[in-house]
């Protein structure tokens, strides 16, 4: 029974034939799963193929999930899903609300001819380089997000360079691969800059930073910005056990933090956004309602997720920088 099918002349490239005709088969049951494809050697020899263009095919239907291969053996069919034209690999640091938003967004705008596979770093090096090498040449796309891990380009770089994508932060060794991002820097000074009005009526701004997972970017744009407008400022990393003083302003990059100062200002009878204010880093439904509003600085991550998406189906190659947005409410 003959499985590949190859026309000179037809405007077709003849490693796409061979993608098709393998389709063709399992649409039509000539193959099923666990059945053996032709030979690399048989194709080549049958159709005056090089081994080059017979290798590109098998290697795109393997990134696909429809065949496996063996060592030795050869190469057999994995999944009948012809549908799924995209495999994707996606690396998170960890998964909450704001990333949640991200990969819906992502899942929503991808359409349902890609598969989706998510997986988690918890910023830990090791962990991100085994993930890398276990997938490498298993998908057809990798959407890789980096965080502030140091040294992770050079395990990136071992994936197809054509076919990476890096998303929410960036660094100058990844700048040659497109990207969706926040700059964070930036984000975090021009917020302060658009709320410097209601800023100026308290003493302080004191940022919880405690460095590990924070982007450096931030603790940056709010030293620029407290240096250049003369506030009186301090970066802690930590809140425990802290005194909150009348006239300061906290700017939280974690949520646990912000639970903490809230609880603090609830012992000590202080008034947020007279006494003291805060503003939070990164929006959720939630903090529109806890303690009547609280401000923020935030990008927009289901956007981010719908660029990324739209980046892949259209094959741009570009970096963009994402929105963010300073949100006042009544902490502020």
């Amino acid at each position: 029974m003959k499985i590949i099918s190859i026309q000179n002349n037809l405007g077709v490239p003849k490693y796409k034939q061979i993608i098709l005709s393998v389709e063709k088969a399992i649409e039509d049951e000539k193959l099923k799963k666990g059945d053996r494809l032709p030979s690399v050697n048989k194709v080549c020899l049958a159709s005056s193929l090089s081994r080059d263009t017979v290798l590109q095919a098998y290697d795109e239907l393997k990134k696909r999930g429809i065949v496996y291969a063996i060592p030795g053996k050869g190469y057999y069919i994995k999944s009948v899903e012809i549908t799924i034209k995209q495999r994707i690999f996606l690396l998170f640091d960890e998964l909450n609300i704001f990333k949640e938003d991200t990969y819906n967004s992502f899942v929503k705008n991808i359409g349902k001819n890609a598969q989706v596979d998510i997986f988690f770093h918890y910023f830990n090096v090791q962990v991100f380089k085994k993930l890398i090498n276990d997938n490498n040449g298993n998908y057809t796309k990798y959407i890789i997000m980096p965080t502030n891990l140091i040294d992770v380009a050079e395990f990136i770089k071992t994936l197809p360079v054509n076919e990476v994508f890096i998303l929410d932060q960036t660094n100058i060794e990844l700048e040659s691969y497109p990207a969706i991002y926040q700059n964070h820097k930036k984000d975090i000074f021009d917020g302060l800059c658009k709320g410097k009005s209601r800023l100026n009526k308290y003493k302080k701004l004191i940022m919880i930073f405690p460095g590990f997972r924070e982007p450096p970017g931030m603790k940056e744009g709010f030293l620029d910005f407290c240096n250049d407008y003369s506030f009186d400022y301090e970066v802690i990393t930590e809140f425990t056990d802290r005194k909150i003083s009348i006239g300061e302003v906290y700017i939280i990059p974690n949520d646990r933090d912000l639970v903490r100062v809230i609880e603090k200002s609830k012992l000590q009878n202080l008034k947020l956004g007279s006494d003291f204010g805060i503003i939070s880093y990164n929006e959720t439904p939630l903090k529109k309602v806890v303690a009547n509003g609280i401000t923020t600085i935030s990008t927009n991550f289901e956007a981010m997720g719908k660029i990324m998406a739209q980046m892949i189906l259209q094959g741009k190659k570009e970096q963009i920088e994402n929105k963010c947005a300073l949100i006042i409410r009544n902490s502020l």
